[in-house]
């Protein structure tokens, strides 16, 4: 198969497209699974790394794609795998109707502009997903793999490492792309980890987190304050700390403390 498609697709939601064959490689054979048989790629494009999900038949490859123009070339390039094409926004498909009761791997080149809402997406199915290897830029990659203490570890990073072991894999140049992206980028793993739920209300523990990092120059005592506990409940040493300071197990501890100051 031909690695470059006969026609470009018109750049859309901040995506630029890899051009890089061995690149593309690479990232689908970070692909661990597991038991995983149903592998979900978003915003194939030209089908740059679906030419080599596809290679692989022990788990089954769908794609969604929001373009117009990729669904066609995808359709008529990949005719096998036309069914199993969805042409929707991935971020408002409901992934249990689409693979129900079914494990899933996610792949793929993540827009920019979309990436952090991706991820946010993945956390609603967390049950469900249960590996993402995706391509992003650098900067967002590091930070979901950033431990606490870093002025990059934020919502995002507690977040997802509350239910996902992250690994930064490797970085890509800005040249393999098409148009070149002014930075670079990088592909990271995520792998979901042992704990299917956290020893917490997990609502209120993501409202801990935003709130404590929506301030995050703040101590938690002044960030937490609007969450309505008192000065008592807060006069422990934890909360002259600062959010970026803190790990998943403070932020259960966080939410433990105010779920008990509500009884």
């Amino acid at each position: 198969m031909n690695n470059r498609p006969a026609v470009r697709p018109k750049k859309h939601l901040g995506q630029h497209f890899l051009a890089d064959p061995n690149i593309a490689r690479r990232i689908v054979e970070s692909l661990r699974l597991g038991d995983v048989r149903e592998v979900l790629e978003i915003g194939p494009g030209m089908g740059v790394l679906t030419q080599y999900l596809l290679e692989n038949t022990t788990y089954q490859t769908s794609v969604v794609e929001i373009d117009e123009e990729s669904v066609a070339y995808l359709e008529k390039q990949f005719p096998a795998l036309a069914p199993r094409i969805y042409a929707a926004d991935f971020l408002k498909q409901d992934l249990a109707k689409l693979f129900p009761d079914v494990p899933l791997a996610i792949i793929g080149n993540f827009p920019y502009n979309i990436s952090t809402q991706i991820f946010f997406q993945v956390l609603n199915y967390r049950g469900q997903v249960r590996e993402v290897v995706g391509m992003l830029q650098k900067e967002v990659a590091e930070r979901l793999a950033e431990p606490p203490g870093s002025k990059a570890y934020g919502i995002l990073s507690v977040l997802l490492q509350a239910y996902y072991d992250i690994e930064y894999l490797f970085t890509v140049p800005p040249h393999v792309f098409v148009p070149p992206p002014k930075v670079e980028s990088a592909v990271v793993r995520l792998t979901r980890n042992a704990t299917e739920q956290l020893d917490c209300d997990e609502k209120l523990f993501f409202r801990v987190v935003k709130q404590a990092f929506s301030t995050r120059r703040k101590t938690l005592r002044n960030a937490l304050r609007p969450l309505g506990l008192s000065a008592e409940a807060m006069s422990g040493k934890i909360f002259d700390e600062r959010a970026e300071q803190l790990g998943v197990s403070d932020f259960v501890f966080l939410t433990q403390l105010l779920t008990a100051s509500k009884i």
